[in-house]
């Protein structure tokens, strides 16, 4: 019985000895020694924030499109009898460049009509004058002091002979116009978009010859918002004059491998809020675009789309920081004297890709951030880089 005891506990009194000597190895270990962690410092680079005179800047887009565009009617009836290489589509043309010459047998004929009509009428004059001339002499013979009516010295019929010289002379003038507009010219250096009519057409004064339009000057249709109009300090319905001209505007396009710019100017802006998109539309003025208006030789072609950027007229002060310094819109990190961060709302006049114009919650001289900073907390120390920070 005892041994059966024994044999039971002996394994119980060698867990419970292990157990005792593995608490008293632990008691007798030294404690580990406790080091202290350094806070590592979020590194950053900075920029000083400058106040400057600026003048603001606008970026919007628009549309080329000509100032002058007209479909091409003939202004007479006739056969096509030859067409200008310069009316082809794409073609540029002239003042006073014939582009098309209708068929002018017709009115040859018509001119030389009106010019025997014309004749006809001073011969029947100069009689009726002769005989007016006559029947007062013999009334003076007959009758030497009364004066005659005019009935006795056939006054109504120099009247009709006058009238009728100048109906003549009327008519000579329709012939003329009439033969003149057998060639279809325009007063003004163009281009051709497209064309309608070939050599052998019938055509008539409602017949579209083509669609062109002038090269003197394009428009640019920008959409502005109500804040980028009062930044361009330009009033609803406002009209440029060489007192007060408009604000320039570069306007810009890639075109192949390069970016092109052109140089215009805001000539005028809406009177009246667009309803359906509630924008205020300014229109920008780009002098001969496919001569000396052309940028490198490429010309500020009709139907191309352009980024515009306008600069206002009137220079301000404000406070310039880097792009980069910019956080959801209108918020800065800001480094203080104690190298602390500061989340800084601010007033965000003007963004352009390089430059943040702010009007109000930064001063000129504090340290803006201009680096990526993950998980920024206001009044976190930071570690500022100063050595990569430029005036």
């Amino acid at each position: 019985m005892n041994k059966k005891y024994f044999k039971a506990a002996a394994p119980v009194a060698v867990l419970v000895l292990g157990f005792g000597a593995v608490q008293l190895m632990s008691a007798s270990k030294p404690a580990p020694e406790k080091k202290e962690h350094e806070q590592r410092l979020v590194s950053l680079t900075y920029r000083e924030a400058r106040e400057e005179s600026v003048h603001l800047t606008v970026a919007t887009q628009g549309e080329v499109r000509p100032h002058t565009e007209i479909d091409l009617t003939p202004a007479v009836s006739g056969r096509v009898v030859s067409v200008s290489s310069s009316f082809s589509e794409g073609a540029g043309f002239e003042p006073g460049e014939t582009l098309l010459q209708i068929d002018d047998s017709d009115y040859r004929l018509a001119l030389t009509r009106a010019e025997a009509g014309v004749a006809r009428a001073e011969v029947l004059l100069l009689q009726a004058r002769a005989a007016a001339s006559i029947k007062r002499q013999q009334w003076l013979d007959l009758h030497p002091n009364k004066e005659p009516t005019p009935l006795q010295v056939n006054k109504p019929q120099v009247l009709e002979a006058e009238a009728n010289l100048r109906s003549a002379k009327a008519e000579l003038a329709d012939a003329k116009l009439n033969l003149a507009r057998t060639k279809i010219q325009l007063p003004f250096r163009g281009r051709v978009a497209s064309r309608a009519i070939g050599v052998g057409q019938y055509v008539t004064p409602s017949t579209v010859l083509g669609h062109v339009f002038a090269t003197d000057r394009v428009e640019i249709r920008l959409p502005l918002t109500d804040a980028q109009l009062m930044e361009l300090d330009l009033p609803m319905g406002f009209v440029a004059s060489e007192k007060t001209p408009g604000p320039e505007v570069t306007l810009s396009a890639q075109i192949g491998p390069e970016r092109q710019y052109w140089r215009g100017r805001i000539v005028r802006t809406q009177a009246a809020v667009d309803q359906q998109t509630r924008l205020i539309y300014a229109v920008a003025e780009v002098k001969d675009p496919y001569g000396k208006g052309a940028s490198n030789g490429m010309p500020l072609a009709v139907g191309l789309f352009v980024t515009a950027e306008a600069e206002s007229t009137q220079a301000r002060t404000a406070v310039v920081v880097p792009r980069e310094a910019l956080r959801n819109a209108d918020k800065v990190y800001v480094v203080t004297e104690n190298d602390e961060l500061r989340i800084r709302t601010v007033d965000v006049l003007s963004t352009s890709e390089d430059r943040v114009v702010i009007d109000g919650g930064l001063a000129d001289g504090e340290r803006v951030v201009i680096s990526a900073v993950a998980n920024a907390v206001d009044g976190m120390k930071v570690q500022p880089i100063t050595q990569l920070a430029r005036n």
